[in-house]
């Protein structure tokens, strides 16, 4: 995705903690499974009537894996690499990316927060909601390209408040 004139801009993380990013990270993939799970589900014609899960929520299932599903790169695999390193801190994880790169996490943030709730009403979903710390994290993590796409300047992660 590249802006219609073609800018892109950067995007500094600074002091990215590595293990709270690993830990947010498994508590977003167990979230993706059980969303491909039950869309899966949804889509097998035999199980849809034995299937009750709110509409809006298969929508964010939809949602979410139509816009985000697949999203991997450079900045992705440094961050692998890291967590196989076991090390601590990523002093600075650089991105270039679109303007339209910040509507695209804030939509993101939202999706998680509210797939979150579901999580913690326990009525429809097994994974379990994300931590505190985690949801700041995740949050930290999407504000710096919503706020540094808008020209602010980077935020390391000691320094963020919520």
């Amino acid at each position: 995705m590249t802006a219609p004139d073609g800018e892109l801009r950067d995007v500094h993380l600074l002091q990215l903690p590595v293990p709270l990013w690993v830990a947010t990270q498994e508590t977003a993939d167990a979230l993706l499974r059980e969303f491909a799970l039950i869309s899966a589900e949804l889509h097998d014609e035999s199980l849809e009537s034995h299937v009750t899960v709110p509409k809006r929520l298969i929508q964010l299932i939809e949602a979410l894996t139509r816009d985000f599903d697949g999203v991997s790169s450079e900045q992705e695999d440094k961050l692998y690499a890291a967590a196989a390193a076991r090390a601590r801190v990523i002093d600075d994880l650089h991105f270039r990316v679109p303007v339209e790169a910040a509507a695209a996490s804030r939509q993101l943030g939202e999706m998680f927060d509210e797939a979150d709730e579901y999580c913690r009403a326990g009525q429809h979903l097994l994974t379990l909601a994300a931590t505190d710390e985690q949801v700041k994290f995740r949050w930290w993590y999407l504000d710096q390209f919503i706020d540094q796409l808008a020209g602010k300047p980077p935020v390391a992660w000691p320094d963020y408040e919520r």
